[in-house]
């Protein structure tokens, strides 16, 4: 579990004067914290992953909108701690292997138009965890069903 490390990996950063990887570090384990304090039990490793997911897709977002605004300082900042985060996801699935499991949804479901969307969506998620992000599948589901 990430986050049972996270405390000993802050005071490695903190000892490295890494300011950037320590205020990440603290705002992942206190994002941990709350969804731990919102379900009333110990977060699993899935659960984990896409709390630290969610956070990447925050800081690529606030990434574009800064390039657009020309904030070239928060630019770097966000990138940076998207960097960090990205660290503690597993490596994203191959458009390829991505496109097989969409298939294999829409064979399995029979959907008949884009009203089942939704359902082609949530098996694919299901198969592929934080190793897909959803705004991708969503796409490619989209695209197959048009």
């Amino acid at each position: 579990m990430i986050a049972n490390t996270l405390q000993k990996q802050i005071g490695d950063a903190m000892k490295a004067r890494d300011s950037v990887r320590v205020s990440t570090l603290k705002m992942l384990s206190t994002a941990f914290a709350y969804e731990k304090i919102e379900v009333k039990r110990d977060l699993t490793d899935e659960e984990e992953l896409v709390i630290i997911a969610k956070e990447a897709k925050k800081r690529t977002e606030a990434v574009e909108m800064y390039k657009k605004a020309g904030a070239v300082d928060k630019v770097e900042q966000e990138t940076a701690e998207l960097k960090i985060l990205n660290e503690y996801l597993p490596e994203q699935m191959s458009d390829t292997d991505l496109e097989k499991l969409v298939d294999g949804a829409i064979s399995k479901l029979n959907p008949t138009g884009m009203s089942d969307m939704g359902k082609v969506i949530g098996m694919v998620k299901a198969s592929a965890g934080a190793t897909a992000e959803g705004s991708k599948i969503a796409n490619m589901v989209r695209e197959k069903l048009s």
